[in-house]
């Protein structure tokens, strides 16, 4: 499974074409559902089949877009779809690309819905940011990724006699340990989204929550200039030479097979994970250990899908089903299972969840009360793409290269200010 931190709106569209679909309004007397997601195979897209499943069991009939026509833009299409009223029934978005569509007033009011259900008491509040606007529901999570796991192959630890750190001062350590023992202490990969998703871990474990917020979601100049922010990229430079000479040439899963083979020692890496061990023999919490990333308290993304309005009664109920089913208990299960992520909802039970799973929800639940469950920057959660991507390239620049810390933070400061106009 690779992560879907880097599924663009238009990339996205391209997958699942808008243009030229009769409107299925014809249809009376049944609901009706279009779903528009990026996912055409792997395990999501077998979990999105069992919701299908689900929803034709109740005569809703689900409508499946046409591919593109070359050439066209798919976000002008899905814009035009809305204005003429014909507008699809749920769109799989990133938290940021939500509120801009609820901002235009297209997308639909789940709140009798949510109220029915009781959706505040089962949505973890942090994650109900995400899908309310303004006070109502606009949208539903399939799930919560967490991306904060620092992975250590057991075996290797094991023959080194070293244990998980729980700082960054340990995990400098213990890297030294194994450089010594000719052993690569991390496994990353050159892919930019992998480098800003370790930083956004380092200035959580550096600075903690009310800092977290403060430099990657408030966007905050003087809190990016501060002499905290110059030590999380002292660490970062410190990391690159916990790395092997090879990194650049590999993608997020290659960096995931290096620590499930041994080559490396530690990966800090979401949940998605857990498909590269398992089809390396390596088990989630047996073979492979998870723990947070040192200093983090819990930083997640998660899959959503922003509902629209609908122009009859057939879309109307195929809508409010469409919702119901994605929070309803079962199918929340089901999507984790298969996916490796853990629930949106509260109280799903966990007996068939792996142990680094069930950790994740405890974890999770600890995380509420103190404000400390979080969303994350570099996955596209908690700002917009433009800013993520801005942050991104500085971040990423400044891993590869010699440029200092203070460079950085003046580059970093000046691209957000760019990517904010």
């Amino acid at each position: 499974m690779a992560d879907r931190r880097h599924i663009h709106l238009p990339a996205l569209l391209l997958a699942v074409v808008l243009a030229g679909l009769a409107s299925p309004a014809s249809v009376m007397g049944q609901g009706v559902v279009e779903v528009l997601h990026p996912w055409s195979q792997g395990d999501e897209a077998r979990a999105i089949r069992e919701l299908r499943r689900q929803i034709e069991a109740w005569t809703v009939r689900w409508v499946e877009p046409p591919a593109p026509k070359e050439g066209e833009d798919p976000l002008a299409v899905l814009r035009a779809r809305v204005e003429a009223g014909d507008p699809p029934t749920a769109l799989y978005l990133e938290a940021p690309e939500i509120a801009e569509w609820a901002d235009r007033g297209d997308l639909a009011d789940l709140g009798s819905l949510a109220r029915h259900e009781n959706w505040d008491q089962l949505l973890p509040p942090q994650l109900r940011t995400l899908v309310n606007h303004e006070g109502r529901y606009v949208a539903v999570p399939l799930n919560i990724r967490r991306t904060d796991w620092l992975w250590a192959n057991r075996d290797v630890l094991a023959r080194i006699g070293v244990e998980m750190p729980t700082s960054w001062a340990e995990f400098n350590a213990i890297a030294d340990k194994l450089k010594e023992a000719g052993i690569t202490p991390l496994a990353l990969s050159g892919e930019p989204w992998h480098i800003a998703s370790l930083f956004e871990l380092v200035t959580l474990g550096f600075g903690g929550p009310d800092f977290y917020r403060q430099a990657l979601m408030e966007l905050n100049a003087d809190t990016l200039r501060s002499p905290i922010m110059q030590g999380v990229l002292e660490q970062m430079r410190r990391i690159r030479g916990h790395v092997d000479q090879g990194f650049a040439e590999h993608d997020a899963r290659g960096a995931a097979a290096l620590a499930a083979s041994g080559e490396a020692a530690f990966l800090v890496a979401g949940d998605w994970a857990k498909d590269v061990f398992v089809s390396a023999g390596r088990q989630p919490g047996i073979d492979m250990i998870c723990a947070p990333v040192p200093g983090s308290t819990f930083v997640f993304d998660s899959d959503l899908f922003a509902l629209f309005h609908a122009a009859d009664e057939a879309h109307i109920r195929g809508r409010h089903l469409f919702a119901s089913l994605v929070v309803s208990e079962g199918f929340q299960e089901i999507f984790s299972l298969v996916t490796g992520s853990i629930p949106a909802r509260m109280g799903v039970p966990r007996d068939r969840f792996d142990s680094c799973a069930r950790q994740a929800m405890d974890d999770l639940t600890a995380a509420i009360p103190g404000s400390a469950l979080l969303p994350s920057m570099a996955h596209g959660t908690a700002v917009p793409a433009p800013i993520r991507d801005a942050v991104t390239g500085v971040i990423a620049a400044h891993f590869g290269s010699d440029m200092s810390s203070r460079d950085a933070v003046d580059q970093l400061v000046a691209a957000i200010e760019e990517a904010a106009r």
